[in-house]
């Protein structure tokens, strides 16, 4: 037998003690006054004189992550909220069956508590128990250091194990959160409408991707996960809906790397009557707004520099190649190899060639270019906005150009919508398009290297045998 398995059956053997002094060894509702965080927050401050005179009333609950038992007394940390908070355990302080509770505990376990709070002789708030309740009883071990579980495979496989041994994990996804409902805050301020459109479409279009295919039995078609939403959010341009976003899960069935995850965050949105123009203004200050509200700040730090969302650059991208002659696709591939990675600052690059923009309306003075820009940080493609196509004879040529493409070869050419068509023959008003990479910014707003520290379950490689139904199964 493995330590691991030897260890996994002693902590298993404790349950029947544990339910033997009338415990539930996986317990109920357990109502608590107060979190860890907001005891360290109220009364982190008082002193130990007006703890002693006050003994303020404290009932709360968290993960045993230290045990130190010394005789007929003891101490232990609770976490909980990305905090922890010192206990301590008497036997004349507590009845007989919580202190036998005590004497069983194992680290990981988790445990409510209720007594008042003290200063012990070197300082410590810690919360004098008077009674104590079992909530869950951990089977597998801790990691030896909790705030040293390193390992990035583990981290990414078992989040939750990530998020109980790095406290500061915790904290990237509350930035993440406060990102997201800033820019939900701030379009539902602007007369934005928050819709829902499908996630399984009959036909994938709105980028240049492969998609994920599934087939409906009862129907008896094939359908696609979405590569965006695009084609869908600008059909409601045209029922009247003139400004609509969507924060949305797309797919793409594309290779891992520290920017790219198959299933990721976007945000989009579509506004009538504005143009690509319109839509840089927003863009600067909307992203100003999310990170002010994310992170206290405009400027954030990244590796070795920092980045200020408070000013963006904006750039042609014939400037940003320094070669007004190159065009077409020869243009995108010299900026994509030269310029895209020297790009750390906040920078739009606008005017693309209209062959790799087959849904944006042409520059009227040089029909060779689109109205399209790209937003660009630490190197990487944050934003991706236009003015919108909403000629469908124009639409329908480009279609067929990306067929051609297809026939080519080209996997990620968009296909033909015919509904779409049908849709713009009733007339799209001129409009404005953009799709934000919520992942990447998250990235750059929590100063992670990679997309997987900021999803919480990243797309990995199947484990293999785990064995842990095995271990259960062999249990009383």
């Amino acid at each position: 037998m493995s330590l691991e398995d030897e260890l996994f059956e002693q902590r298993a053997a404790r349950i029947a003690r544990i339910e033997a002094l009338g415990y539930h060894a996986y317990g109920r509702r357990f109502d608590f006054t107060h979190s860890v965080p907001r005891v360290l927050a109220e009364f982190g401050p008082a002193t130990a004189e007006d703890l002693e005179q006050r003994r303020p009333p404290v009932r709360l609950a968290g993960r045993v992550q230290t045990i130190r038992r010394m005789g007929k007394a003891g101490f232990a940390h609770l976490a909980q909220g990305g905090e922890r908070l010192q206990i301590y355990v008497r036997k004349d302080s507590v009845p007989e069956r919580d202190y036998s509770l005590w004497e069983l505990l194992d680290l990981g376990d988790i445990v409510g508590v209720q007594g008042y709070l003290f200063r012990t002789r070197t300082g410590e708030l810690s919360v004098h128990a008077e009674s104590l309740e079992f909530l869950s009883k951990s089977l597998l071990t801790m990691p030896e250091k909790w705030h040293g579980l390193e390992d990035v495979e583990t981290r990414y496989r078992q989040r939750y194990l990530d998020l109980i041994a790095n406290p500061d994990v915790a904290g990237v996804f509350a930035t993440r959160a406060r990102l997201i409902a800033s820019l939900r805050r701030q379009l539902d301020s602007l007369g934005f409408i928050e819709v829902e459109t499908p996630i399984m479409q009959p036909l994938y279009g709105g980028a240049a991707a492969r998609p994920f295919v599934t087939h409906h039995n009862t129907l008896d078609v094939d359908l696609y996960l979405r590569i965006a939403p695009e084609l869908y959010l600008k059909r409601l341009l045209v029922g009247g809906l003139d400004r609509v976003y969507e924060i949305n899960r797309n797919f793409r069935n594309e290779g891992l790397s520290f920017k790219h995850n198959p299933e990721f965050t976007m945000l989009e949105f579509y506004q009538a009557y504005t143009d690509y123009n319109g839509l840089m203004d927003l863009t600067e200050t909307v992203l100003r707004q999310a990170a002010l509200d994310s992170t206290g700040s405009t400027v954030v730090p990244w590796q070795d520099t920092e980045i200020d969302f408070g000013s963006v650059r904006r750039l042609s991208m014939r400037e940003a190649v320094g070669d007004p002659s190159l065009s077409g696709r020869a243009l995108i591939q010299a900026f994509e190899q030269y310029v895209e990675p020297t790009l750390i600052q906040p920078t739009i690059i606008y005017d693309h060639p209209v062959e790799t923009s087959p849904l944006s309306k042409q520059k009227p003075d040089d029909p060779r270019f689109v109205e399209r820009f790209e937003l660009f940080v630490a190197g990487m493609e944050i934003a991706n906005a236009y003015t919108e196509l909403n000629d469908p004879n124009e639409q329908r040529r480009r279609f067929e150009m990306q067929l051609e493409l297809k026939a080519q070869g080209d996997q990620e050419a968009h296909q033909m919508d015919e509904d779409y068509l049908r849709a713009l023959c009733y007339g799209m008003p001129p409009a404005g398009g953009e799709g934000i990479g919520v992942d990447r910014l998250a990235m750059l707003f929590t100063n992670s290297r990679s997309i997987r520290d900021v999803i919480l379950f990243p797309l990995l490689r199947p484990e293999g045998e785990i064995g842990i139904a095995e271990r259960l199964r062999k249990l009383p």
